[in-house]
């Protein structure tokens, strides 16, 4: 018989059971929810997912952004960002973790955006768009200059008071455009392609381009951040003056751009010339050209004085002219005769020349200068020569003969000595006297092994081998006495 128990029922859970239920009370209790935090732990394997953790300074919490969410952001996630998530509270059946499935993900504060313009700036320095080379410079007096601004703000007015007073020659082209907001970008773009479609089509295409604004914080300024504006003003054909914010503001288009103002007024000083000291100017050049010509005049009048002071009477030039023509007569006159005198007793000395080159006088020359090459043909006879070259060979035959006995004498007298040396020194000679040299037994590959010195180096029932004069003895090691080692011996039986 049963007694009946007041118990309830129990619900037996497994844990997926569990997992399941509590995933289903998490989402339905929270929904979406808007949380702020500190990413670490990133993650991005080969699916696409990202992976990661969102922490504060006491808690974090396990996130995941499916690959068709974490498409839409725009920038990095990196370490110690804080970030703003959209999130689904959630949970992880297969391992039973707390989690949030993010929706969306957007920067936290101004230093999250810090790191965009962080990540944005180095990414375009990497690509050269910063790089000094492809800086254009501003031309001297712009004929035309387009302005890219809003056109109720303070910038556009600020732009037209400098350019109206510096410049006025000018012809000022507005392109307006919203500079701050989430139009702002797009509009920013399409002014930069009516610049480049102008400088295409029109006769007068802009000489330069000022894009800018007046100060604001960071937010403000970010359109002037945003990627697509920068490589507009990169792609644009002219140059492009960046006049966004205050002296401390910096953006992307001021590093892109071709020169970066503090501010829109500086922009305008920047990109015109000063009627004003054009004006001076001209009037001191002309100033200076008029000094210039005058003082041209004054050398020219003195330089025409000095020639007309030192031109002469022509009547005094011809009488001049006279009394040298004259000179040079007499000169000429005295040089012909000069050379008449040269030319008689020139002819004179060929004359006595020629007495004394007669016929007979060369015979006579001749045969004598033959009687002395006779002789000298005797003196170089080849067979005197060979003669005397034969009696200098027999000689060094000798001397050669006598040096080389000589040499061979004494080389025979070395090597007898060096033999009796060798022979002094030989263990072979101590010996041949009586002695005996004891060795252990050798290899097969040696005659002698290893010599022994003093009693002490053998031990008793060694094998020893005595070499004599003739043959070789075995001895067994019976007794040794180490008493001095001059006296040492060592008894054993002969085998």
């Amino acid at each position: 018989m049963s007694i009946p128990s007041n118990e309830p029922t129990r619900r037996v859970l497994t844990p997926s059971m569990l997992n399941a239920e509590a995933q289903v009370t998490l989402e339905e209790h929270f929904g979406l929810v808007w949380i702020e935090g500190e990413l670490s732990n990133f993650s991005r394997p080969a699916s696409g997912h990202w992976y990661f953790t969102l922490k504060d300074r006491t808690a974090q919490v396990r996130c995941a952004m499916f690959k068709g969410r974490n498409v839409r952001v725009r920038f990095t996630p990196e370490a110690g960002t804080r970030l703003l998530l959209r999130a689904r509270v959630s949970l992880y059946t297969g391992r039973g973790e707390f989690q949030l499935i993010v929706e969306s993900m957007e920067p936290a504060g101004e230093g999250a955006l810090r790191l965009a313009f962080e990540q944005l700036r180095r990414r375009l320095a990497d690509e050269g768009l910063f790089d000094d080379a492809r800086k254009r410079p501003l031309p001297t007096t712009p004929r035309r200059i387009a302005l890219i601004t809003s056109p109720s703000g303070a910038a556009l007015r600020d732009l037209l008071t400098v350019l109206g007073r510096r410049w006025p020659a000018a012809e000022i082209v507005l392109l307006p455009s919203a500079v701050q907001g989430d139009a702002a970008p797009g509009e920013l773009v399409a002014a930069f392609g009516r610049i480049s479609r102008m400088c295409g089509d029109s006769d007068i295409p802009p000489d330069l381009v000022i894009a800018g604004r007046g100060g604001g914080s960071l937010e403000d300024l970010w359109c002037f951040n945003e990627e697509a504006v920068a490589r507009a003003i990169t792609a644009c054909p002219v140059p492009v003056i960046s006049a966004v914010g205050h002296e401390t503001d910096f953006t992307i288009a001021d590093f892109v751009a071709d020169l970066r103002a503090p501010t829109p007024s500086a922009a305008a000083e920047l990109a015109t010339p000063d009627a004003d000291a054009l004006r001076r100017r001209v009037r001191n050049l002309g100033r200076a050209m008029m000094l210039a010509q005058r003082r041209q005049l004054d050398a020219a009048g003195a330089a025409l004085a000095s020639r007309r002071a030192r031109l002469r009477n022509p009547a005094t030039l011809i009488a001049e002219r006279t009394q040298r023509v004259d000179e040079l007569g007499l000169r000429l006159e005295r040089q012909v005769h000069g050379r008449m005198g040269q030319r008689n007793e020139q002819l004179r000395y060929l004359e006595r020349r020629l007495r004394t080159a007669s016929p007979r006088a060369r015979l006579a020359r001749g045969e004598e200068a033959l009687a002395s090459l006779r002789r000298r043909l005797a003196q170089l006879d080849p067979r005197r020569e060979t003669a005397r070259r034969s009696r200098v060979l027999f000689e060094l035959e000798r001397r050669l003969t006598a040096a080389m006995s000589q040499r061979d004498a004494f080389a025979r007298s070395e090597l007898a000595r060096l033999s009796r040396a060798l022979q002094a020194l030989s263990p072979l000679g101590v010996v041949e006297r009586g002695y005996a040299i004891l060795t252990r037994p050798a290899g097969d590959d040696a005659h002698f092994g290893g010599v022994l010195k003093r009693a002490r180096d053998t031990a008793v029932g060694e094998r020893l081998t005595a070499h004599l004069a003739e043959g070789r003895v075995l001895v067994d090691v019976r007794e040794i006495d180490t008493t001095t080692d001059a006296d040492a011996e060592v008894s054993g039986n002969v085998s």
